[in-house]
């Protein structure tokens, strides 16, 4: 599906204890960097200012800091509140720290992780962080659908007061991880692409080089 006014601004692709940003690697680590330490270090080499972060789970570490990565040096923080969306999926809920919350039961359930055993608290630590109150939504698939997460965002972007919108995929079981995180907007602005499932398509592919 083609949109004619929403595009895609920014991209942000995590994998493999690689960053890439716009199609282009930004940094990486050690391949065999646990994820917790790579997130630690990523945190760290990009922000390291926002203490919450080391309470979080997984899920929402790893799309806290795509979005860190996605919005800077942008104008979004520029916009009202209610102007920016997020619309995130991935395939397996928050069942990576529904385990690790099951493993405490037999001796004392921790409220710490029971407070992320639902998936959509990534869009709350992303929303917390930036100040967002706009349309937000958390699908379930069996892989990242780029016919699903072109369309459904760009019917928000022309029917709801949303002038920008976080989209993507946001996924981890144990060490296994990968994020794709797009910023799209409803005005084209410098190296901005229209927004279309091939255009997503195109984006991942290059992470893979």
């Amino acid at each position: 599906m083609n949109s004619e006014s929403a595009y895609i601004t920014r991209s942000c692709i995590i994998r493999h204890n690689q960053v890439y940003l716009n199609g282009a690697l930004l940094w990486e680590t050690a391949p065999k960097l646990a994820l917790q330490e790579f997130l630690r270090a990523g945190y760290d080499h990009f922000s390291g200012q926002y203490p919450k972060f080391h309470k979080m789970d997984a899920l929402s570490k790893l799309g806290w800091l795509a979005a860190e990565m996605l919005l800077k040096n942008t104008d979004i923080a520029s916009l009202p509140p209610e102007q920016v969306g997020i619309v995130l999926s991935n395939c397996s809920g928050s069942l990576d720290t529904d385990l690790r919350y099951f493993a405490t039961i037999k001796d004392f359930a921790s409220p710490a992780l029971f407070v992320y055993t639902l998936p959509n608290i990534v869009m709350g630590e992303i929303s917390i962080r930036h100040g967002f109150k706009g349309e937000n939504i958390f699908l379930v698939s069996d892989k990242f659908d780029t016919d699903l997460m072109s369309a459904y965002p760009a019917q928000l972007l022309a029917t709801t007061p949303l002038q920008a919108c976080i989209c993507g995929w946001v996924e981890v079981m144990e060490q296994d991880y990968e994020v794709i995180l797009f910023l799209l907007e409803n005005k084209a602005g410098q190296d901005a692409w229209p927004l279309t499932a091939e255009a997503m398509e195109q984006a991942v592919a290059a992470s893979h080089k």
